[in-house]
């Protein structure tokens, strides 16, 4: 991985959360990893095949469509509700980048407005180094962190960034959340963490050495910041960030109740992310955004 050990990959550990009150009734709070014991992984059945997971098992003949043909501004701006929605989103922060084809141009989220309030009219489109070639609207320079993420990795042609809350906490402690639930077998083998914060990034120099330290993971943590997830699809980029937070979350609470847990084995996750992205990325994706055009249809205004 480039930059040395700048971006860590994580395994499952044993972590305690304590608190200590203070002089002045406040509480210190430390984590530290256990070496007395270790977090297991769940039995798996013995003598029975597990399922292979994925479209190849079993592939849906009919699924419920979103009832309209949406532009792709129509989409981007769909995916801004629904990760504000789902808490993704820290007011006046975050952008979601979606490069056409060629990676020529991306649309944009344009600075000044909240994710809540994006409409499809608002998207913007700038040009690879982050200069806005049509829109309403300015970009902040922040957008650096995405140019120079398609620039290196043109399969990624979406990039989400913002500061989630259960992601920050996670980040502030160093932790990445761990496989407890099978929603997070989506993550497998994707998941990293850059333990370096450099402040703000708003040059292409410093979006180039974001880029370097986060290498070829798709689901990023940055220390002290905020989340990056990556994908090929703005539907896939929107099911993995929208269930981002929410096992960083149970991650938390975890760590809160102090007690074993176990995670899901090894062996299994690939099944289970083969199922959870190839069956149910356009399922989640047509959900969210059929609830959405019926409480706001503004959106593809």
């Amino acid at each position: 991985m480039a930059k040395g050990n700048h971006i860590h990959w994580f395994s499952a550990s044993v972590w305690h959360l304590t608190c200590t009150h203070t002089s002045t009734g406040g509480c210190a709070m430390t984590i530290e990893a256990n070496d007395a014991a270790t977090r297991g992984s769940a039995a798996v059945p013995q003598g029975i095949e597990l399922s292979k997971g994925g479209a190849d098992v079993w592939s849906p003949s009919i699924t419920p469509p979103i009832g309209v043909e949406l532009t792709d501004e129509q989409k981007l701006a769909c995916s801004f509700r629904i990760l504000a929605r789902e808490g993704f989103s820290e007011n006046i922060a975050g952008h979601i980048t979606w490069a056409n084809a060629d990676n020529s141009s991306l649309m944009v989220n344009p600075w000044g407005l909240w994710w809540e309030e994006i409409s499809a009219a608002d998207i913007c489109r700038v040009d690879p180094d982050g200069r806005v070639i049509s829109g309403k609207w300015d970009v902040t320079p922040a957008v650096q962190i995405h140019t120079e993420l398609h620039r290196r990795r043109p399969e990624a042609r979406v990039v989400v960034h913002n500061h989630p809350y259960y992601v920050v906490l996670l980040a502030a402690l160093g932790l990445v959340p761990e496989f407890l639930h099978q929603q997070s077998s989506m993550f497998d083998g994707e998941l990293g963490f850059v333990s370096e914060y450099s402040g703000e990034i708003d040059s292409p120099e410093l979006g180039a050495d974001l880029a370097e330290r986060i290498g070829d993971a798709s689901v990023v943590i940055l220390a002290n910041h905020g989340a990056i997830v990556t994908a090929p699809t703005i539907e896939e980029a929107t099911y993995k960030s929208a269930t981002l937070d929410r096992q960083c979350k149970l991650m938390y609470d975890v760590l809160v109740a102090d007690r074993p847990a176990t995670t899901v084995p090894p062996m299994v996750r690939p099944a289970m992310k083969a199922s959870l992205l190839e069956r149910g990325t356009e399922v989640y994706w047509a959900g969210a955004v059929r609830r959405l055009i019926r409480e706001e249809p503004d959106v593809l205004e």
